[in-house]
């Protein structure tokens, strides 16, 4: 019995396995495909600076934030359904224009809204990340790495990521 269902485990592996490889490699244009993969999502969002380090950071001196810009870089409207943060010592700022929408975290710190906000084609906004040195305390010290995820309603749109070296 343990056998069996151990093996019909197995087959289910390799067939999810092949059938998110089918359908990766059926979807877009490959030119385009490149450029909007992000972890093998496709997306229609992209950025010059998915990744930004920090360097040293003190925790006394308090937060430190940068601004990630996005664009729209396909010829149909992109919905940003949500946007959270890997880590509750990270919040995301939703900004374009004048309109700010945020701060946004961790999910399960709190609640974590909808935003349903829709980036037309070639129209740009910026993410607005800060970061909590202070938050996990005096363990916290040491190399860290983050990332804020930008969700469309069927999955991943883009990640942005960033990097320090926490000192107290």
């Amino acid at each position: 019995m343990k056998k069996n269902l151990t093996g019909i485990i197995g087959i289910a592996i390799i067939i999810l396995i092949a059938g998110v490889v089918v359908a990766i490699s059926k979807s877009g244009d490959p030119e385009n495909k490149k450029a909007n993969l992000i972890d093998g999502f496709p997306g229609n969002l992209t950025t010059e600076e998915s990744a930004f380090d920090f360097g040293a950071v003190s925790m006394a001196a308090g937060d430190v934030s940068h601004l990630f810009k996005v664009k729209n870089t396909s010829a149909a409207p992109v919905k940003i359904a949500k946007i959270y943060t890997s880590c509750m010592c990270t919040t995301a700022t939703y900004v374009k224009g004048d309109k700010k929408m945020g701060p946004f975290g961790m999910p399960g710190h709190g609640i974590q809204p909808k935003i349903n906000q829709i980036l037309e084609p070639g129209a740009e906004a910026q993410i607005e990340v800060v970061f909590d040195p202070a938050a996990h305390g005096p363990a916290g010290v040491g190399k860290i790495e983050r990332a804020v995820y930008l969700e469309g309603e069927s999955g991943l749109l883009l990640q942005l990521g960033f990097s320090a070296v926490v000192t107290p």
